[in-house]
Order: structure tokens, then sequence, then C-alpha cells
């Protein structure tokens, strides 16, 4: 009876997963779209800055152009993501567990802690499957952020693309997108595990709170698992960020950048090694920010989804 009703908490509530991912996802797509489509128009053109791409708009509502292909890339893909990637590390925790090891978790996540090769791979490859399915909307969302295409609906975008490429046309710069997320994704798990044990260690023990059933308290496990977030997409996006220049090239001019590595030799020859990494601050600070917004309320609402007080 008892195994019944855990396997009724831990599976069965597997939807916790989809919604903390789309609320999270949403959230942090909307609050942060201007950096979005600051850093697609730097990446565009050759010479641009913030301050000239700033100057270029037509007033300050032009920031959330694409909010809406950009909230339901976001919300929709950070579902499937965490859903994906809960079923994963479900799937290696319970494999470890049946072998006789341990699997502890964290006072601030109700989430499995899984060894750092195991975070990495679960990470890369949920976040690999999820991309294929979302890259149709991705497209639609760079296209329509860019001013090389003067879309006026997503209806428009999406026959327009359709007329003149097809069905690829859909996928145009995935192998950039794959090459960059996949890393980016298990290089983020594995650096957020990895910080969320850590920042415990280095915080006062008198600023550290507890609630009644021993964990960490709202307040503490969001502001561990936010810093954690932040820390971790700072980092991951750093390393990755080239990938993101050459996916963005590819999706804005298909007929002239046609894989990845002819993308790179031109912008590495007929430019400068520094534009690799245009749109950096902006793709830095969008993700820092969005990493810590999308976790820190998934982590809560997994926790509140899965407590014994729901359940009964």
């Amino acid at each position: 009876m008892k195994d019944t009703k855990t396997n009724t908490k831990t599976y069965a509530k597997s939807g916790s997963h989809l919604i903390g991912g789309f609320v999270g996802g949403l959230t942090s797509a909307v609050v942060l779209q201007p950096l979005d489509l600051l850093k697609t128009r730097i990446q565009q053109q050759k010479s641009a800055t913030i301050l000239s791409t700033i100057k270029q708009l037509n007033g300050p509502l032009e920031l959330w152009r694409g909010t809406l292909p950009s909230a339901l890339r976001t919300s929709i893909g950070s579902a499937l993501y965490l859903s994906s990637l809960n079923v994963l590390r479900t799937k290696v925790s319970d494999s470890k567990q049946r072998r006789g090891i341990d699997v502890i978790k964290s006072k601030s996540s109700s989430l499995p802690e899984l060894n750092i090769y195991e975070n990495l791979m679960t990470g890369a490859v949920a976040r690999a499957m999820v991309g294929y399915v979302t890259m149709p909307i991705t497209i639609l969302k760079v296209r329509y952020e860019s001013t090389m295409y003067h879309y006026t609906s997503i209806i428009q975008a999406t026959r327009d693309i359709w007329m003149k490429e097809g069905v690829t046309g859909f996928f145009k710069g995935f192998g950039a997108t794959c090459l960059r997320d996949a890393p980016y994704a298990g290089l983020y798990i594995l650096l957020y595990e990895q910080t969320k044990t850590a920042i415990p260690s280095l915080l006062p023990q008198r600023s550290i709170t507890y609630g009644s059933d021993g964990n960490y308290s709202i307040m503490t496990s969001t502001s561990i698992n936010s810093s954690s977030a932040i820390i971790a997409a700072s980092i991951a996006t750093t390393i990755t960020s080239p990938f993101d220049t050459i996916k963005t090239r590819m999706q804005l001019q298909p007929t002239k950048f046609r894989n990845s590595f002819q993308t790179l030799k031109y912008i590495l020859t007929q430019e400068s090694v520094l534009r690799i990494f245009s749109g950096l601050s902006m793709r830095l600070t969008r993700k820092a920010i969005s990493a810590g917004i999308a976790w820190s309320i998934y982590e809560e609402l997994i926790k509140y989804f899965t407590s014994d007080k729901l359940s009964t």
C-alpha cells in the first residue's frame, strides 16, 4: 500500500513538471523579451551595437515585438524539456536505487541528485529532443524579431517560409541550435546541481531557515535555487555563445549561410573573431535572469505539487 502511494505521488503528478515548466518559461519569456530582441538585431548586422539598435526602434513597445512566438517557444519548450528531463532523471534515479545506490535529495529541492555525468547527459539529451520539436517556433521567433523580415502576423510568417523554403525552412540552423542547446543544457544542469549543493555551505547558518518538514524554507530555497540558476546559466551561456551567433545567421539568411562550418568560416574570415560572441551581453543577461526566474518558480511548484499535504 505504501509503495502504491509513493508511486502515485511520484509518477501520477508528473504533470506538475509540465505546469511548472510552462509557468516559469512563460513568465521569463514575457519579462525578458526586450533582451532577446536586441540580441537578435545585434547579431544580424556587422556593425550593430546596443545603443545603435535601441536608437533604431520605433518606440519602446517594439522591444516586445515577437513576444507571442517567443512566449510560445519558451513556455512550451520549457514545459516539454523539464518534463522530459524529469522522466530521464527519474529513470536514472530509480535504476540506482534498484542497484542499492542511495539517492540524496537537496534540502532546497524535491528533485533527485545525480552525479556529474548523469546530470550532463540527461540535460543534453532532453534538450536535443525538445529542441527539434520546437524548432519551427524558434524560426518564426527569430525572423519575427529581425528587421530583415517585415512580417505582420505569425500566419503570414508561416505562409512565407512554407512557400519559399518548404518544410526544411522550419528547421534551418537546427545543427547549430543543437550544438548550442544540448551542451548548454548539459552544462547548465551539471553546474546548477553542483552550485545548489555548494551555496548552503558558504552561507552563514543564521541566514538559513527551515520549514516544518526539515527542508529549507521557501525563502531560503528560492534564494539558493535562483542564485544557482543564475551562476550556472552565466557560465553555460558564455561557453556556448558562438553557436548562438551561427544559428541566428543561418536562420535569418538561409540562402547565404547553408551550414554551421561555412557560417563560422565566413564570420572568422570576413568579419572578426569577436563577432562570434556578438549579442553575448544581451543573451548572458537574459539567460541568467530567465534561469533565475524560471527555475525558482519550477522548483517551488514541484515541491507544492508533490507535497504530502496535497497528496492527502
